[in-house]
């Protein structure tokens, strides 16, 4: 099951260069956090999670294996992609494949960094981005409304629910909302379907992420102020980060001097930690663990997910001929040391098809092909 995320963003904001520190932080890494290129610009990296380090050293497997996101890094867009404008149709069409978007913000200033726009203005920035994305969703909903309208009237079911669906969505985009702002309840399963089905580059969630100057990587500044206020006014995430700093750390070979290093900035972890996590939470995911003596492995499933849904990540069979779920909540693992000490508190509970998993859960899937 792969999640992917999309970094964009205006020309020399700072997009590259934190894909390329994501990238070689995490290949230095590669005993612990496996990082694969998949094509030059894409890149799988692992989820950081202080769990499996417990997990090891109860469990002491031969391999720890981390649950993994993918990072797309998406060129550059300027005015006018939505006209098809410098790289304009590949940005587009590179976005609609995404699950969410990391939108890096320049909000540092430096002379001998040329700004597209002439100067540093991060909401502005953020604005040019959006209204090209809700541009594109407008020309291609308007193409589909008259048509639904039109089967509608006839009582056709299906589009009746899609022109209940785009009204409002249309109405969004023309007064400078995204999508997302008219999603339709979650209640509502065909409407919500219907939706999803529109494939719109707006619904997609937003993480900005502003790339600030060394000096402010700890406590941000005026312009990543101004991105956080409006993040919150829109429900959105944002996080603080130096692709500078990010830079350096990739550098550096030991974790001890990675440590020193970001101690000494007043910094705990470094900015792509944070930009990983976000990017997890964003996309509505959650971690069991699978632990034995050959391996102890996070997997990601979508939050809400039943027990047959998440055995089907390990293995289709699993979830074909599942039978029941043993279970352990990750708390009771650690109080008391590991499986057989939780079997005999009777901390492990066997769970059917109905049951919900929850972030944390250690299972171990019986199944019958």
């Amino acid at each position: 099951m792969g999640f992917n995320c999309g970094i964009v963003g205006l020309p020399n904001v700072g997009k590259s260069t934190l894909f390329n520190a994501l990238t070689q932080t995490i290949a230095a890494q590669a005993a612990n956090f496996p990082f694969c290129t998949i094509e030059p610009n894409t890149g799988r990296v692992a989820v950081p999670d202080v769990r499996l380090k417990k997990l090891e050293e109860i469990v002491k497997p031969r391999m720890v294996t981390p649950t993994q996101l993918e990072f797309v890094d998406i060129a550059g867009l300027v005015k006018g992609a939505s006209k098809g404008e410098g790289l304009g149709n590949q940005f587009l069409a590179n976005i609609r494949e995404v699950d969410a978007i990391i939108h890096v913000l320049r909000c540092f200033e430096n002379e001998n960094i040329t700004h597209v726009e002439g100067s540093v203005d991060p909401i502005r920035d953020a604005e040019i981005v959006e209204t090209e994305l809700m541009i594109a969703d407008l020309e291609s909903l308007e193409k589909r409304f008259d048509q639904a309208q039109k089967k509608a009237k006839g009582g056709d079911k299906e589009a009746i629910v899609n022109v209940s669906v785009m009204g409002p969505v249309i109405e969004a985009l023309k007064a400078g909302k995204p999508a997302r702002t008219a999603a339709p309840d979650g209640s509502n399963k065909d409407a919500l379907k219907a939706y999803k089905m529109l494939q719109l580059l707006t619904a997609k969630p937003v993480l900005y992420v502003c790339n600030v100057d060394e000096d402010s990587a700890a406590t941000g500044n005026e312009f990543s102020k101004k991105v956080f206020a409006k993040a919150e006014a829109e429900g959105a995430s944002a996080v603080i980060i130096s692709a500078e700093i990010e830079s350096e750390v990739a550098q550096l070979e030991s974790e001890e001097e990675k440590q020193e290093f970001l101690q000494s900035l007043g910094l705990e972890e470094t900015g792509l930690s944070k930009i990983i996590r976000a990017g997890y939470k964003l996309l509505g995911l959650e971690t069991y663990f699978t632990a034995g003596p050959k391996e102890v492995r996070a997997w990601t499933f979508v939050k809400g997910s039943k027990a047959p849904q998440c055995a089907g990540i390990i293995h289709s069979d699993f979830e074909r001929g599942f039978i029941r779920a043993e279970t352990i909540a990750f708390d009771d693992f650690v109080k008391y040391g590991g499986e057989q000490a939780c079997k005999e508190a009777g901390k492990m509970r066997s769970e059917g098809k109905d049951y919900v998993v929850k972030d944390g859960d250690l299972l171990n899937f019986l199944f019958n092909v």
